[in-house]
């Protein structure tokens, strides 16, 4: 099968990737996506696709889900190559003529965007001894749908944005919602922490977890030990939701013979989005620079500015839009 060449390779098919592949079609050039899942989304769609997203303009709350299936809608307005269960193994070449290597074979391409996000992911799990055992049936890491806790008992560990997101998503269909962390002050938005102090979610703090048992009537029974003392008391669920985020694993980068500048184990850019390699370009979760600031909304306007810059690496002369008031979208 001939090799295939593109101006543009989008390494990483998360809210990001999506977004960038869109632009990249409105600026002519022809762009393939590479995502190692099975399905586009990144960690947005494997781990919360229920979970409203507040940082994106226009939306006052938009399910993970509901944002990634918008994106890929946006995205199909042009001819854009997605190809998914792609891990890529290696990148040589240069600026105008990169290769890229994967497991599914050889691709040629002018330009490189990296929108990996995090990495390679999983999550933090409980160190529980038997927690296993119970795994997705009354242990949960990745969320199921909100139906699942429909007049259940419902526990959620953890302390930051996401396990309060997900304890007052669950709550309006569940019986009851704890939301057990091992510090008494949560690590999330003030807007945040108002919302849990104004919603019927039981908090549990200072406690850990330090025990899980079945219980005769099918529910599950977690031992929680209050945190410096020897005080433990045991909580009847039907659920527990472990949210103490990722584990990320950057090593892929490790092996490619493209080599990068990095800044706090993330990619390092500048100002075009342009990594330390001329015509490698980086947007969302994998970059940093100074004043980042990690939100999907400034992931989009990194994903705009790097295609923006490597279609005119590419061609000097390159006469795509660049104000949204001189953007023509294709016939369908």
């Amino acid at each position: 099968m001939a090799e295939q060449n593109y101006d543009l390779t989008i390494i990483g098919g998360g809210p990001v990737g999506l977004f960038a592949a869109f632009y990249a079609g409105l600026q002519e050039l022809h762009t393939q996506v590479l995502e190692s899942l099975p399905d586009v989304g990144g960690q947005v769609s494997a781990l919360y696709p229920e979970k409203k997203i507040l940082d994106v303009a226009g939306f006052s709350g938009i399910s993970g889900q509901e944002l990634v299936d918008r994106l890929r809608e946006q995205m199909t307005l042009f001819p854009v190559t997605v190809k998914t269960s792609q891990t890529v193994a290696n990148i040589s070449g240069q600026l105008g003529d990169f290769t890229i290597t994967t497991n599914g074979g050889v691709t040629h391409s002018k330009a490189i965007l990296i929108t990996t996000g995090n990495g390679a992911f999983t999550p933090r799990k409980l160190a529980v001894e038997n927690a296993a055992s119970f795994e997705n049936e009354h242990l949960w890491y990745f969320l199921p749908k909100l139906a699942h806790f429909a007049n259940h008992d419902v526990m959620v560990a953890g302390g930051g944005d996401a396990a309060i997101d997900i304890a007052l998503m669950i709550e309006p269909v569940a019986k009851h919602v704890y939301l057990m962390h091992r510090r008494n002050e949560f690590r999330a938005l003030p807007h945040s922490v108002t919302s849990l102090n104004t919603s019927s979610v039981e908090q549990m703090t200072p406690y850990l977890a330090q025990g899980l048992a079945a219980t005769s009537d099918g529910r599950l029974d977690v031992d929680l030990k209050e945190m410096k003392t020897d005080h433990h008391r045991t909580i009847t669920v039907d659920d527990l939701v472990v949210n103490f985020g990722v584990i990320s694993d950057h090593a892929v980068f490790e092996n490619w013979e493209l080599q990068f500048e990095q800044k706090h184990q993330q990619i390092a850019v500048d100002s075009t989005m342009q990594t330390s390699v001329a015509g490698v370009y980086g947007a969302g979760d994998a970059i940093n620079y100074s004043g980042k600031v990690a939100l999907i909304a400034t992931g989009f306007g990194e994903a705009a500015t790097a295609v923006h810059s490597a279609a005119f690496a590419i061609d000097p002369h390159h006469h795509g839009p660049v104000h949204s008031t001189s953007v023509h979208l294709p016939d369908k």
